[in-house]
């Protein structure tokens, strides 16, 4: 639509409108309650306006800025609203339109109120829409102060949860509780398998790969050796179960070499062991500091007997087998002969 519409804002060197052209009476304001009820109330809303009738297309429109008196409650809500009712439209002749202008008024206190007339100026005259001669009557809600009681604010309305709701939530919880059921599964699985591989370990192997983590200096330091000492004398103590049979996990160093005494363990061998489990014991009870000699000799030492006890374990082993070999070759019988000899 080319109607040319000048912004409320810009109205007010076109204002008093009396000075612009002709000033003319052109009908009644419309009134339109937002709200369809019998009776207003505070603050409800109303469309008030005016309708243009038979406007020529470029035709020159302008609208002021609606003002309530200075004492009326009335407020007016945003600007100029324009809507086109009916378009006319012919060849070679300009279209001609029905505009319907109008505000949104409201009112916050109860009362009688008289609505303002509009002016319009449109193709250089003055159009002065006239308001209804009845009054706007703004209704307080009526209360009964003999009975009326002040009451708290009320909390939120809570309705019961429905199965819709609640079942993607139910179906998530037991994924979760499924999901960490598996993983605790699978954690238990895992270190019952890793145990029963270190059992099938021979005793000297695990022995030696549990050394092998203390392989270094860094443990050598004052606040390092408990950690070093610890670790060094408990995989020997667990050797020392499975080689031995002897419960050294739970017994005291002098327990557990007085158990020792009656193995063929080699005497320097016995002693060596048995002075690093005492200094142990001093760097993990007594806050005793090694020295760097002592504890370059530990690993060492702990190797060595864990090695030098299975070689002899072996070399048991085979002695037992050359004996049974020799046994099993004795010719069936021999032994009865050489009684019937003797006996004759």
């Amino acid at each position: 639509m080319k109607l040319r519409l000048i912004i409320p804002a810009l109205l007010a060197a076109a204002l008093p409108l009396g000075a612009q052209g002709q000033r003319k009476d052109a009908g009644q304001t419309f009134l339109e309650p937002l709200q369809k009820r019998d009776s207003v109330l505070i603050a409800d809303q109303f469309r008030y306006g005016i309708t243009l009738e038979n406007i020529s297309e470029g035709t020159l429109v302008a609208l002021p800025e609606l003002k309530p008196d200075k004492d009326s409650p009335l407020e007016v809500l945003g600007g100029w609203q324009l809507d086109s009712t009916r378009v006319s439209r012919k060849k070679e002749v300009p279209a001609r339109y029905n505009i319907k202008a109008s505000l949104i008024l409201t009112a916050f206190d109860g009362g009688t109120y008289q609505l303002p007339d509009i002016p319009a100026l449109v193709a250089g005259d003055t159009l002065v829409f006239h308001a209804p001669e009845e009054p706007i009557e703004v209704k307080e809600l009526p209360i009964d102060m003999e009975t009326f009681q002040a009451h708290d604010i009320k909390d939120q309305v809570k309705f019961p949860y429905t199965f819709r709701e609640i079942f993607p939530w139910a179906l998530g919880a037991l994924a979760v509780i499924g999901l960490l059921v598996l993983l605790v599964y699978w954690i238990r699985h895992r270190q019952k398998a890793r145990q029963e591989e270190e059992k099938a370990e021979p005793a000297h192997i695990r022995a030696l790969r549990k050394l092998d983590k203390y392989r270094s200096d860094k443990f050598w330091t004052p606040e390092n050796q408990k950690t070093f000492y610890s670790g060094v004398t408990d995989a020997l103590r667990e050797y020392i179960v499975s080689r031995y049979g002897v419960g050294a996990m739970e017994m005291t160093t002098a327990e557990i070499f007085e158990d020792l005494k009656g193995s063929e363990i080699p005497e320097d061998l016995y002693a060596e062991m048995k002075t690093l489990f005492e200094r142990a014991d001093f760097v993990k009870f007594a806050k005793f500091t090694a020295t760097d000699e002592e504890n370059a000799t530990v690993l060492p030492q702990a190797v060595h007997f864990v090695t030098a006890t299975y070689e002899q374990e072996i070399a048991g082993q085979a002695g037992n087998d050359e004996r049974q070999a020799g046994n099993d070759n004795v010719m069936p019988g021999y032994d009865r002969a050489s009684k019937q000899e003797e006996e004759k």
